[in-house]
C-alpha cells in the first residue's frame, strides 16, 4: 500500500510474495532482526530507497532474506517466518507518505481480502487496526510510515506493537557483498568462436 494524502484512501500495492513462494524460502531464513549488507545492497538495487530499508526485533521470529526488496515505487518489504512450528509469515513494509486517522479507518488491513470491515484505534504513538483475521500496527517516522502485519492470534497485539515501534533503520554492517565466483570451463577453444570443443571419437 502507497502512503496517501489525508482522507484518501491509500492505493493498494503488490503483495511483497505470493503464499506459495513465502513458505518456498522458508529456510532462507537470516538472523532474527538484523539484515546483512548483501540484502541491504540487493534492496537497494530492487528500488528501496536507502531510509525505508528497516528491520524489526520478533521473538520467535527470524527474517526470510530473500524476501525482502522494494515494493512499489520505493517502498520496501521483508517477511518474517516463526523459528519453530507451522505459521504463516509476518510482514514488515516501508512507504514513503502520510498515515493518519482518516487513512487508517479507510483502508484494509494488510494481508485481508477487503470485505471485512476493519476496527482502527489510535494506540500511543501509532495505529492498531485487524478485520477479525489480520491485524497491522503502523506508526509515522518522519515522512514515511512502519508497518507491521501477521495473522490474529499468531502475534499478541503488545508483541506486535514492540516490534514495530522499536523497527530501526537496517544500514548493512558496510562490508560490500562478494562479487559472483566465475567457473572456469576447460572445454572452450582459446581462438575460434569460442564454441565448446566434443572431440568425436571411438566411444564418444
Amino acid at each position: 500500500m502507497k502512503g496517501a494524502r489525508k482522507g484518501v484512501p491509500a492505493r493498494p500495492a503488490r503483495a511483497l510474495l505470493p503464499a506459495g513462494l513465502a513458505v518456498a524460502v522458508l529456510a532462507a531464513c537470516g538472523s532474527q532482526g538484523a539484515l546483512s549488507q548483501e540484502v541491504v545492497d540487493r534492496a537497494r538495487a530492487s528500488g528501496a530507497a536507502p531510509d525505508l530499508i528497516y528491520a524489526v526485533e520478533l521473538d520467535g521470529y527470524r527474517i526470510l532474506e530473500q524476501s525482502a526488496g522494494g515494493v512499489g515505487d520505493e517502498g520496501f518489504g521483508v517477511l518474517y517466518a516463526p523459528e519453530k512450528g507451522a505459521g504463516e509469515p509476518v510482514e514488515l513494509r516501508v512507504d514513503r507518505g502520510s498515515f493518519d486517522d482518516d487513512v487508517c479507518a479507510s483502508t484494509p488491513v494488510s494481508g485481508g481480502d477487503g470485505r471485512r470491515a476493519a476496527r482502527c484505534e489510535r494506540d500511543g504513538d501509532g495505529w492498531y487496526r485487524t478485520d477479525g483475521v489480520r491485524q497491522d500496527y503502523t506508526v509515522v517516522r518522519g515522512d514515511h510510515y512502519v508497518r507491521l502485519a501477521a495473522a490474529v492470534g499468531q502475534v499478541g497485539r503488545e508483541a506486535l506493537r514492540a516490534a514495530v515501534t522499536g523497527a530501526r533503520p537496517a544500514v548493512g554492517d558496510g562490508t560490500p557483498a562478494p562479487p559472483p565466483t566465475v567457473v572456469p570451463r576447460g572445454d572452450l577453444p582459446t581462438t575460434g568462436d569460442g564454441a565448446p570443443y566434443n572431440p568425436v571419437g571411438p566411444g564418444s
